[in-house]
């Protein structure tokens, strides 16, 4: 990790004389997020009024007037910002002798506040950390007499330079005071680059001046398969009404979308740079680019435009119409985004035109091209050089290495199910930025585990050595927005997830997650200043699927102070004048119990369905003679449920006593249906917990106990099943879709922790 440390001792010594703080009362006191390398606390503080003064120079004029306009708002009237040095000041100091980017030394004392930095960035992370010290009230524009900073001294700097996040805005689209508000909450938590999804199928959302129908008709669309399923779910859950904004009635016909002006965004590139966000830009080439192609057809190969097996299909590489668009249309984008990155895409990539064009036989014959995948490279390494020509560099997602790809290209790393892709491009050279599906798809649906799956990833691969991992520069979170419509949803994807991000990214101690959780029950506070939709916390302890023989009990413990949990009975959604939860809930009969919980505000968390089965305990069954493990059957083949498995076609069976996916298996499709007997060794109400990427459904005896089925990103469910000592008929069936494949199986008796399921209980 680094840090600077060169006045640290000073800084304690002259923090000793205050007193002692416990860590205990270090967190409550500094709930900071990102938590800073270094912190030393000390006693009492330093009293900010209308008189206090911020003393600077002209290097970091911006940050000071950054300060000056977040006191105004807990104070109600400006401070003065000075060159001359003051009594009782605030003052950013420029210091050469900090070498890291972004770094700042902070000392707080009763008499002055001292911000060392050597850059302007390592100024303004200073200015948040001070953000997040001060009442939440400041975020409310609450108005006080006097404001307090607690003594301290900080030692900070980032552990990553690349601390990222993505927003989608051509799947839904996103206002332009939506991006300056997602840009705030970045900067609060010391994040550094924007990278904005601008062109996709479904949308094309930057105004270019030269192609004019890219806009006009390309942002704009009647409402599709993903608006559809958007509207079904609103139904239960207000998040997912699509933002009335982005509808427009045009010819007869009701029309989503929009798109941003080329000042627009010049305006938010600088709202980003003021608070040193670097907006990185996407135009996805040379897939993804249905929107361009309806209105400028000569970007095919063929002249179609249509979905092929999976993807549309893509601009034709072999045309030198081709590149004359993409070179206009990034020169354009070059003139509004100053960032020396620029994104292209590159991925997912339908290549069957490709190889039916004469155009592409002969470019390929006569540049010595052996493949599509080469020629797919072909395309990026010479939009690359044309990038390099403005000295830009290139970003692209990791299928870009397939064909061959020049050292000097960033590759972003997204493909779970492909391991060795970012270790192959830090071999071949690259600078690679990791932003994998499990856990940094923050589209994927958020769970109990999710945050912590965040905050324990490491960026990078195991297999890299020191020198290696040096081509490791970070990491950054993708917000896709298929089945995100609107703002509030949105917010709830994203936040708190971006906590832990920002904390893995700048601090990187996975040993203070608890601290982390706590600091982060306080930040809850803020964010609810700053009316962030964010995801309330999980109800701790619940299962998707309840048995019990006489009667259940159901007690559940709020996560959060000033939490209210309401149910329902009678199928309805939970609502704030439904009954408050009793502790405990006595369950008679089978029925479905709706919870959820309510913020003082109303706010409803996530509603959480709860099947109560009244069950008479399972018999055993007699298996002689008992032969350790469970048989295994394996199809290579797509399943879009685990029930298609029943005729297909097997591939191979092999044995084994764990419930896991072999080493061996590398099929990017597959089903495994691993059948015997669970052998328990006492009576009671068992609970399994089922982990897939993609699907899977858990039976024993006659029951079917988790159903986790279909295809979609690592999720768990859970069920219980009341069995008697003894062997019970057992089967799982796991499907993999395509991607990064995840199975695990843990269980609980009568209440007790989850842990894995011995391989002693396994027979056949």
């Amino acid at each position: 990790m680094k840090v600077i440390t060169k006045y640290l001792s000073l800084a304690a010594l002259m923090l000793a004389c205050t007193g002692s703080v416990s860590a205990q009362e270090t967190t409550a006191k500094f709930p900071l997020i990102p938590y800073p390398a270094q912190l030393t606390a000390g006693e009492g503080s330093f009293t900010i009024t209308a008189k206090t003064s911020i003393v600077t120079s002209n290097a970091f004029n911006t940050e000071a007037y950054a300060l000056k306009d977040l006191l105004r708002k807990g104070l109600g009237k400006p401070i003065e910002v000075s060159k001359v040095k003051k009594a009782h000041a605030i003052n950013l100091v420029y210091d050469a002798s900090i070498t890291t980017p972004e770094a700042y030394r902070m000392s707080v004392t009763k008499e002055q506040v001292v911000i060392r930095a050597k850059d302007p960035a390592g100024v303004f992370h200073a200015v948040e950390t001070i953000r997040q010290l001060l009442p939440v009230g400041v975020e409310a524009g609450v108005v006080q007499k006097q404001l307090s900073l607690p003594v301290v001294a900080i030692e900070d700097a980032p552990v990553y330079e690349w601390r990222g996040m993505h927003l989608d805005v051509s799947r839904h689209f996103f206002s332009v005071s939506y991006l300056k508000k997602f840009i705030d909450r970045m900067a609060l938590y010391k994040m550094n680059k924007l990278h904005l999804h601008l062109t996709d199928d479904q949308g094309w959302r930057i105004e270019i001046k030269k192609y004019p129908l890219l806009t006009q008709a390309g942002a704009w669309r009647t409402f599709n398969n993903q608006d559809s399923a958007c509207i079904k779910k609103a139904k239960d859950n207000p998040d997912f009404v699509i933002d009335k904004e982005h509808i427009i009635q045009k010819d007869g016909k009701t029309l989503y979308g929009g798109f941003y002006t080329q000042d627009e965004m010049k305006g938010v590139v600088a709202y980003a740079a003021a608070r040193h966000i670097d907006i990185v830009p996407e135009i996805d080439m040379p897939g993804h680019m249905m929107a361009a192609i309806n209105s400028y057809p000569f970007l095919t190969c063929d002249g179609e435009n249509k979905w092929g097996e999976l993807f549309t299909k893509p601009i034709c590489p072999c045309n030198e119409t081709t590149f004359e668009f993409a070179e206009n249309v990034f020169t354009e984008i070059m003139q509004i985004f100053p960032s020396k990155y620029i994104h292209i895409g590159g991925d997912e990539v339908d290549r069957t035109n490709w190889g039916k064009s004469e155009a592409c036989k002969a470019l390929m014959a006569k540049e010595g091209i052996k493949d599509l995948a080469g020629l797919h490279s072909y395309f990026i390494n010479r939009m690359e050089k044309f990038f390099n020509s403005k000295g830009r560099k290139l970003i692209g997602w990791d299928e870009v290495i397939e064909g061959g790809i020049s050292p000097t290209a960033i590759i972003m790393y997204w493909r779970t199910w492909v391991p060795d892709a970012p270790v192959k491009a830090v071999k071949n050279g690259n600078t690679v930025i990791m932003t994998p599906g499990e856990p940094l798809y923050f589209d994927n649906q958020p769970d109990q585990y999710s945050v912590s799956r965040v905050y324990h990833f490491n960026p990078v691969p195991k297999v890299l050595n020191a020198e290696e991992a040096k081509s490791i520069i970070g990491a950054q979170a993708n917000l896709w927005s298929e089945m995100i419509p609107s703002e509030k949803r949105a917010d709830y994807m994203y936040m708190p997830r971006m906590t832990a991000l920002s904390e893995m990214l700048w601090t990187h101690q996975e040993s203070e997650y608890d601290s982390y959780l706590q600091r982060l029950t306080e930040q809850y506070k803020r964010m609810d200043a700053l009316k962030i939709n964010y995801r309330l916390p999980d109800l701790p302890n619940l299962l998707n699927q309840y048995v019990f023989t006489k009667e259940g009990k159901l007690s559940i413990t709020s996560p959060l102070p000033g939490l209210t949990i309401r149910y329902t009975t009678d199928g309805t959604l939970p609502d704030t004048k439904s009954p408050v939860l009793p502790s405990p809930l006595t369950i008679s009969k089978s029925e479905l119990v709706r919870v959820a919980a309510f913020t003082p505000t109303g706010t409803r968390g996530d509603v959480y369905n709860l099947n109560y089965t009244q069950q008479q305990m399972l018999g055993p069954v007699k298996i002689a003679p008992p032969k350790p493990g469970l048989t295994a059957t394996y199809y290579k083949a797509f399943f879009k449920k685990t029930a298609l498995m029943q005729n297909a076609k097997v591939d191979s069976t092999f044995s084994t006593d764990k419930i896991e996916v072999p080493a061996t298996v590398k099929a990017p499709s597959f089903g495994i249906t691993y059948k015997g007997y669970i052998d328990v060794p006492t009576d009671g109400i068992y609970s399994f917990y089922l982990t897939c990427d993609d699907g899977g459904v858990l039976y024993i005896g006659d029951k079917t106990v988790v159903d986790n089925d279909g295809n979609h990103s690592a999720q768990e469910r859970s069920g219980q099943v009341a069995l008697k000592m003894g062997a019970h008929p057992f089967k799982l069936d796991f499907i993999e879709g395509g991607g990064g494949f995840k199975l695990l199986l843990k269980y609980s008796v009568n209440g007790s922790a989850p842990q894995d399921v011995p391989a002693s209980w396994f027979k056949n």
